[in-house]
């Protein structure tokens, strides 16, 4: 076997690609990486260049299926999340979706997380683990 230790790359299709990159690239501070505007997909970097990838593909069809991903974050920025989304205009989410001014606690693992959502509705989370005896 393998032994796989991390994701390097994921995809998200997305209704509006400027739309997109800009929430992403601007809200999230993702640099873009590289762009080909043929196939109307955008690469944002994550954690720095050569670190992880994310890659957005316009497409016109309808989107059925909002995907769901986490990003992982320092454990203070998960603290100061619900205030800077809310800066920036978007909702903080708890775990089941609803509207939440703090932070949740996910025990068995543990972590710290808030959810929000994209402008095409696909569930993200900012996501840091806990030290077991917390």
């Amino acid at each position: 076997m393998i032994p796989v230790t991390g994701i390097f790359e994921t995809h998200l299709l997305v209704s509006d690609l400027k739309r997109s990159v800009a929430f992403y690239r601007d809200v999230l501070g993702l640099p873009v990486a590289h762009e080909v505007p043929e196939r109307k997909v955008v690469f944002v970097w994550i954690g720095g260049h050569g670190n992880a990838m994310l890659g957005l593909w316009e497409t016109s069809a309808p989107l059925g299926m909002q995907y769901h991903f986490a990003f992982s974050v320092r454990r203070e920025d998960v603290e100061a999340a619900v205030d800077a989304l809310t800066a920036a205009g978007i909702a903080p989410l708890g775990f089941h979706g609803e509207p939440t001014d703090k932070p949740v606690i996910l025990d068995w693992m543990p972590a710290i997380a808030v959810y929000f959502r994209d402008p095409d509705g696909h569930h993200l989370e900012f996501i840091s683990m806990l030290p077991k005896e917390e």
